[in-house]
């Protein structure tokens, strides 16, 4: 089988000033007079707010907000555009002939910001690096959990993935532990971006301090490089990479301020003093920013609210269902985003080959059977239930929906004693039973999907389901891995494995994500992916 495809700043007391609520009055006297101004002397600036003072830009964290910039500063193998399709970048060809070992080849013309060749040696030292349990990636797992070594570093006894072999400069060889037909997917996002590793890594093996910083004269892969950076003051600058490979960046520069508060954000942006932020939520974006600030295609990542299977009372089959029957899921979706841009969900699965036509029978409102149902449940109904506590609530959205589902609860069922918290904490760990969260995955399919969030072996199905296991579930899932990504059965497989953990009423359904493009409509070529990037930020320009 073949794959292949061608192709210093001020350090007054903004950040106090910012947190007293402040921001909209000071504006203007902190920003300047050109603060409204997205043309600059040398060309047109992305003017974008950060949510938050974040301490850690490394590229290598593998989530979190300072992620969503990764794209900007920072090339990866492969991408997905925002229609989901696979572009070469700094690979620009990928076979194997039995899934489990993969060889690469690196664009000739792949180079540093100083102009120094993108090498496989680069490619192998960012992927150890990644994989490091001192850098603490949230998803590098994700990428790279099935080459050989990948155990052994993570376990502390290595540092080195014997499965990467680099025959010379522009070659990749990679050895699986197991066939993975879609392992070349796997590679196209920015999760572990490609660095250079005599820079990035330190002659211990581990991640070398601030590396990643003008000041320590760093490189950088993407179309764009790392100018300023002032931590306290929450500022960043970018500006064009002059030796990017790619298309030349149409923006002349990148500026980000942090601003916590999102009313503020709100009203910075709706003035016009910023055109981008790195992730707004709130109920009432589309009223106050318009369609198009949050516009963007749904990817292939869900929020729900999952019940603990183990945990009293959801480990009664009969209460899980008439909590799930309890609910108007229209009304839950209104409630939270009665605009947009997410979409209302009736299964896991979505934006992926085999969503569609799943077979996936959506749960139905029935408050009279669900009544029913908790009256024969061990439980004999309402009143003897322990108190039911959801976790994961923050945000106006999700206290909209968590509210809005306990209150349906109430009229529905009698049930009163509801709590819920951002986090689960202190005691309160031992005695939740529904969390809200999202799941998802990075690549365009139903069974690395499904296999992230249902399979025994996953986290989410340890941690947030309760040791969830269902072996039907598992034996379809471990079938379906072993099919090509064009084989029919392969999604067949998977679409039987989500309808067996239908019958198990472990979750309620909340919507489908929008890859929201948090920028307002004068700002074009902000559309991003699946993995929650700028599909091509060398293309964003301010219209």
């Amino acid at each position: 089988m073949t794959k292949h495809n061608d192709q210093e700043f001020s350090k007054v007391s903004r950040r106090v000033a910012l947190k007293l609520g402040l921001a909209a009055g000071v504006g203007f006297s902190l920003f300047g007079a050109s603060a409204r101004i997205v043309m600059a002397q040398d060309g047109q600036v992305l003017k974008a707010i950060n949510p938050s003072f974040d301490q850690d830009w490394s590229p290598l964290r593998g989530g979190g907000r300072t992620f969503r910039w990764n794209s900007f500063l920072w090339a990866s193998p492969m991408y997905f555009d925002a229609a989901g399709k696979l572009q070469p970048y700094v690979f620009t060809s990928w076979e194997s002939a039995d899934s489990t070992t993969w060889t690469f080849r690196i664009d000739p013309k792949a180079v540093f910001s100083d102009g120094s060749k993108i090498t496989a040696a680069d490619v192998k030292g960012s992927w150890e690096l990644a994989v490091m349990p001192s850098t603490k990636s949230q998803r590098a797992d994700q990428v790279l959990r099935k080459v050989q070594g990948y155990a052994e570093i993570t376990a502390g006894s290595g540092s080195a993935l014997k499965g990467v072999a680099t025959p010379d400069e522009a070659t990749v060889i990679v050895t699986l532990t197991e066939a993975d037909p879609i392992f070349f997917m796997r590679l196209a996002n920015h999760i572990a971006p490609i660095t250079k590793a005599s820079q990035s890594r330190a002659s211990s093996g581990e991640e070398a301090e601030d590396w990643y910083k003008p000041e320590k004269n760093a490189v950088y892969s993407g179309p764009f490089k790392m100018t300023a950076i002032d931590i306290d003051a929450g500022k960043l600058v970018f500006e064009p990479n002059e030796k990017f490979f790619g298309p030349k960046p149409k923006l002349a520069r990148v500026e980000i301020d942090s601003i916590e508060d999102n009313v503020a954000a709100t009203s910075l942006i709706k003035s016009g003093e910023y055109n981008a932020h790195t992730e707004l939520v709130t109920s009432t974006i589309i009223q106050d920013l318009g369609p198009e600030f949050s516009a963007g295609p749904i990817i292939p990542t869900s929020q729900h609210f999952w019940f603990n299977t183990s945990r009293a009372p959801m480990n009664d089959p009969k209460v899980r269902q008439a909590l799930i029957m309890a609910v108007d899921r229209d009304g839950l979706f209104k409630a939270s985003y009665p605009d947009g841009p997410h979409k209302k969900a009736e299964q896991i699965l979505n934006s992926v080959p085999g969503a569609d036509a799943s077979g996936f029978e959506p749960y139905p409102y029935d408050p009279e059977g669900a009544k029913k149902l908790l009256a024969e449940s061990s439980y004999g109904g309402p009143d003897r239930l322990p108190k039911l506590m959801i976790v994961g609530v923050s945000g106006p959205a999700i206290q909209a929906a968590a509210q809005f589902i306990a209150e349906q609860w109430r009229q529905n069922l009698g049930i009163t004693n509801v709590d819920m918290k951002p986090q689960a904490d202190g005691p309160n760990q031992n005695a939740v039973q529904i969390v809200r969260d999202d799941v998802g995955t990075r690549v365009p399919d139903a069974v690395a999907y499904l296999a992230g969030c249902i399979t025994s072996t996953s986290s989410h199905a340890q941690n947030k389901l309760g040791n969830y296991k269902n072996d039907t579930v598992d034996k379809l899932l471990a079938e379906a891995a072993t099919k090509s990504a064009d084989d029919p059965d392969r999604i067949r497989l998977a679409q039987e494995a989500q309808k067996a953990f239908r019958a198990d009423w472990a979750f309620i359904p909340w919507y489908s994500q929008a890859m929201s493009r948090w920028a307002t409509k004068e700002v074009k070529g902000m559309d991003k992916n699946l993995d929650w990037q700028v599909v091509a930020p060398w293309d964003v320009s301010i219209g």
